[in-house]
């Protein structure tokens, strides 16, 4: 596929076949944040919500002056649940520490868990050390995904302070939980996780194992194996 020039772009996200304006959205991949934005704009409140979708990612990955507020705006009055937990997932590709007070609002108020979810993943991306208690308070949550991107996140933003809260999934009947926490053990270096990686490296899932030894390498090569 040959790439399209700017004005050819703007034309065929105008175009009334939703596959014109899904390859020119695609076509954006390669073009300046300062030059995307204000095409991805013009699909923001598309009646596909596929192509919103993909809008929304875009944003995430073209930071410009715009996108932070856009963003914010979908995230806080969008009727689709699923276009809200896209917005939380795009802020935190974004990296803007100012989304901490946006995605907390979301996971505490948004009555949906796939939002949630987002927000508590987007706190682990933007790194921002005050979302400790937030996803502490994710580790009790019924839905298990929503532990699982709690763990992820923990180990993010590098909480020291979460260890002894996140052992207690070293025996989850779920193995993707207990692979999440193999992981970010691997970003938490104290004896605790050390002894606990050694555990999970004798998991009887691979996957689990796997990321025990990958993260106690990990702690290993940073000088931090106890």
């Amino acid at each position: 596929m040959t790439a399209l020039s700017l004005q050819e772009i703007s034309t065929q996200l105008e175009s009334p076949n939703l596959r014109d304006r899904m390859v020119a959205l695609a076509n954006l991949r390669h073009v300046s944040p300062e030059d995307a934005v204000p095409l991805i704009k013009k699909v923001l409140d598309d009646e596909s919500l596929q192509l919103r979708s993909m809008a929304i990612f875009a944003l995430g990955i073209k930071p410009t002056e715009e996108s932070y507020p856009l963003l914010v705006r979908i995230l806080e009055t969008d009727p689709d649940y699923g276009i809200r937990a896209d917005a939380a997932g795009a802020l935190g590709y974004l990296g803007d520490t100012r989304a901490f007070e946006v995605l907390s609002r979301a996971f505490y108020e948004d009555t949906d868990w796939l939002v949630r979810f987002s927000a508590a993943v987007s706190l682990g991306n933007i790194k921002d050390p005050r979302a400790h208690e937030i996803l502490i308070k994710a580790l009790d949550s019924e839905e298990v995904v929503l532990q699982q991107a709690a763990i992820s996140a923990l180990g993010e933003i590098q909480d020291i302070d979460s260890v002894d809260h996140i052992l207690r999934f070293a025996q989850s009947d779920d193995w993707l939980v207990r692979q999440r926490l193999a992981e970010a053990l691997g970003h938490l270096p104290t004896p605790k996780s050390i002894s606990a990686l050694k555990y999970l490296e004798k998991d009887n899932h691979n996957h689990v194992a796997e990321a025990a030894r990958f993260s106690l390498k990990k702690l290993e090569e940073t000088g931090n194996q106890a």
